[in-house]
């Protein structure tokens, strides 16, 4: 009837006869044969796990041997037509502009149009925009004179200055002031500029690359940013697409990252378990490669070996969020529907400020009380 039973004999001491015992071991056999069935699987899933990343591997080589793109790690089609329009910018010293989300690695595609040009033995100067106080921009940017503000204590070079004859990469452009904007719109056109007090021009051989989260053609609308410097750092608009747009990508970036924690915290990890990769495909990463980066050192630090799993489950309610109600609307201040609506009314005039036709009558102000307004909101006429 398919019950196992284990019998044991043991011989009496005058060998005469024993003395045998009959145990029902069903429940036991049942239970090694599931642990048997499991470990079965499991061998086999590590298996298969190992020809994948043996695979991934090898493709991650074949990108790196085909285009040197150094650890922009993928084979998606969508990442494939930017790279070779990268690639194709990259022996040109022509200003590319870098869009894309947050997360999605836009300094690793500067490094490659970097290391692909011309340029490549030269240096690479990065500054963030976003990072630098307002007062000190410019100074950060085209250096200063001894006495120029208080705590100019020497000369000081720019970045500008210090990556001439290499590339100088602009992240998050959008958050210049517009007096730097202005600055740096003489640099893209004149190929110069001076240093905050001083007085001597000082020419510059650069390749400028700018990055930026932002819709720049949305902020030229709303006054926030100059239309004629979009135009000039637009030449070649590269855009980084987002990883919900190339999911294919999803396994090899996780064995890519999975690797490096793994080797930098001392574990062995055979792959990933399939239940995890597939819960990592599904997901909508609105934090893009930054946040499925976090998520594997996370996992790696948190999973028994040999199969990394996923210990928490991912927060899905801020994409599901972002999912249905789209980009949040950036509401700005009051200042700046001032300098948005003042923007209008110069352009509509012309920039004509006195006179009947003139925006101070169509606002209402003096003349003087406009040109306070315009310096106030730092609203400068195109040039």
């Amino acid at each position: 009837d398919g019950t196992v039973i284990r019998i044991h004999g043991t011989p009496l001491s005058d060998k005469q006869g024993f003395v045998t015992t009959y145990t029902d071991v069903t429940d036991l056999k049942q239970a090694e044969e599931e642990l048997r069935c499991q470990n079965a699987k499991l061998i086999e899933e590590i298996e298969a796990h190992r020809r994948s990343k043996a695979t991934i591997e090898y493709l991650v080589d074949e990108i790196k041997t085909r285009h040197n793109f150094e650890e922009i790690v993928g084979e998606s089609d969508l990442l494939n037509h930017v790279l070779d329009q990268l690639e194709q910018v990259a022996a040109t010293d022509s200003t590319v502009l870098l869009q894309g989300e947050t997360g999605t690695g836009k300094e690793l595609f500067v490094r490659a149009i970097h290391n692909l040009s011309d340029r490549k033995t030269q240096p690479l100067i990065k500054i963030n925009c976003a990072a630098l106080p307002r007062e000190l921009v410019e100074s950060e940017l085209f250096g200063h004179e001894k006495g120029a503000f208080t705590g100019a204590t020497e000369q000081r070079k720019g970045r500008f200055e210090l990556a001439d004859t290499g590339t100088i990469f602009l992240d998050e452009v959008g958050e210049l002031p517009a007096e730097a904007q202005a600055k740096l719109l003489r640099v893209l056109q004149e190929q110069e500029f001076e240093r905050v007090g001083g007085s001597r021009t000082i020419r510059t051989d650069v390749r400028v690359i700018a990055a930026t989260n932002r819709d720049l053609g949305a902020e030229v609308e709303h006054g926030r940013f100059r239309s004629d410097l979009f135009y000039r750092l637009n030449v070649f608009p590269l855009t980084v697409p987002p990883l919900r747009q190339r999911r294919s990508d999803i396994p090899m970036l996780a064995e890519y990252f999975l690797a490096r924690y793994a080797r930098k915290l001392g574990k062995q990890f055979e792959g990933i378990a399939s239940d995890s990769l597939s819960a990592l495909m599904d997901y909508s990463w609105p934090g893009n490669i930054r946040e499925l980066e976090n998520v594997i050192e996370r996992a790696v630090i948190l999973s028994p070996e040999p199969l990394l799993k996923l210990m928490e489950p991912l927060d899905r309610s801020i994409s599901e969020e972002q999912e249905a109600s789209g980009p949040a609307p950036r509401f700005g201040t009051l200042q700046e529907a001032e300098r948005v609506y003042i923007n209008k009314v110069l352009t509509s005039t012309g920039w004509t400020i006195e006179g009947d036709k003139g925006a101070a009558k169509i606002l209402g102000i003096n003349p003087s009380t406009l040109r306070g307004r315009m310096r106030k909101l730092e609203i400068i006429k195109p040039l």
